[in-house]
């Protein structure tokens, strides 16, 4: 059973930067799809980032142009670079594993579609 330990959280100024990274045993990383969601409190937990197997990297349009998803097979690691953080951004941020996903036009990942998770790293943003 694959295991996801996420890390690289913390309270970080409006406009800086934070690399989550997501540490993945038990399995090879290559045979899954992994993303990146995130809930605010009060909120549902909602997409973020996504990458794995055959698909090209993508986000969520609330997060495009400052956020990368990237893999290390290697490190059998899966990270999130944030850039040009916003207050809005604070959340806990879960990584996700799937070995059956697959994407679809027009849409946005949804929990319930991945069925290995993380214990969740806390990033706060502060104005």
């Amino acid at each position: 059973q694959v295991q996801l330990v996420e890390s690289g959280g913390g309270l970080v100024q409006a406009g800086g930067s934070l690399r989550l990274s997501c540490a993945v045993s038990g399995s090879i990383l290559k045979m899954f799809v992994m993303a990146w969601f995130r809930q605010a409190p009060g909120k549902e937990r909602e997409f973020v980032a996504c990458i794995g197997r055959s698909i090209s990297p993508y986000l969520a349009d609330a997060v495009k142009g400052r956020f990368t998803i990237s893999r290390d097979h290697t490190e059998n690691t899966v990270y999130l670079q944030m850039n040009g953080l916003k207050p809005e951004d604070t959340a806990v941020y879960y990584c996700a594993a799937d070995r059956t996903f697959v994407p679809r036009n027009n849409y946005s990942p949804a929990p319930a579609d991945f069925a290995s998770w993380g214990q969740g790293t806390q990033v706060t943003v502060s104005s």
